[in-house]
């Protein structure tokens, strides 16, 4: 990885904005799915099969947008039409949580595109996925750090460390008027350092792994909605959308309506969380 795309203790470092008359931070889920997505190929249960006759309950790979007055982030690049969604100079940066397939494969095509340098914010994987380091094209990689803030246009990240089988961030993220946002994607449960940061934090809202419906053991490397569900008690007052959810997770979910607590939402792909009270932010 390029040195001079390394973070370290102590740097702030503030990168490019896109123009926009949003004032406050809002939050697009561009993908919600697992891996495999919903419908899982060759799968004929009830949850791909109606996702297949409707478009409506069809889950993508799991990525965000946050937007806020002049900025615009992706996190996470698992969505294979990025050149479609978008054009050259409608990102301001792209914040991937780890290097998995199905986080970073909008890249590949992408990498090749003619113009100005994409920042890619990244935690520090050596191996990252496939030539991505080698062939970057007009990829620029940034190494990120646990805890050490980075500014990235209006919007103030802090890398939260995850539990996951390749070095994984979560997000923390701030706008000018104090409004907080937690994206906490592919994780098995939380680190104590990363909770502690949170229940300090105080976000408004958190988008939260649930990839699995109850385990008969502790999961490993993803959520299931018992192990969500602990921490969301732990981060109450915040509301919590549950993300990164597979086809047998939809199918529990089918089984329990209304067994959710009240402050705990299931994300959708295209779902756009509502905007914050500015004078109910944190000062």
């Amino acid at each position: 990885m390029p040195g001079r795309g390394e973070f370290r203790a102590g740097d702030f470092c503030v990168y490019g904005v896109f123009e926009s008359d949003r004032l406050i931070m809002r939050v697009t889920f561009l993908g919600t799915g697992a891996a495999g997505g919903i419908p899982v190929y060759g799968c004929n249960c009830f949850v791909c099969t109606r996702a297949r006759a409707v478009l409506d309950f069809r889950r993508s790979p799991c990525s965000g947008m946050v937007e806020t007055g002049n900025t615009r982030l992706l996190i996470d690049a698992g969505l294979t039409d990025l050149t479609e969604r978008f054009p050259p100079g409608n990102l301001s940066a792209i914040v991937l949580t780890h290097f998995h397939p199905d986080h970073v494969q909008g890249l590949f095509n992408l990498r090749w595109g003619i113009g100005d340098r994409i920042p890619v914010f990244a935690p520090p994987d050596s191996e990252g996925c496939a030539d991505l380091y080698k062939n970057h094209g007009l990829l620029e990689f940034h190494q990120l750090a646990k805890f050490n803030a980075v500014a990235i246009g209006d919007l103030i990240l802090t890398p939260l460390p995850l539990i996951h089988s390749k070095p994984t961030f979560g997000y923390a993220i701030e706008d000018s008027y104090g409004q907080r946002f937690a994206y906490l994607s592919d994780t098995a449960g939380l680190p104590v350092e990363t909770e502690q940061f949170l229940m300090d934090w105080r976000p408004q809202s958190v988008a939260l792994d649930c990839t699995h419906p109850p385990q008969t053991e502790y999961p490993s490397n993803h959520n299931d909605v018992a192990l969500a569900l602990d921490i969301a008690e732990t981060l109450t007052p915040a509301d919590v959308w549950l993300t990164h959810i597979g086809h047998e997770m939809d199918g529990w979910l089918l089984k329990n309506v209304g067994e959710l607590p009240p402050r705990v939402h299931v994300a959708s792909d295209s779902r756009v969380l509502p905007d914050v009270d500015v004078s109910n932010a944190a000062l």
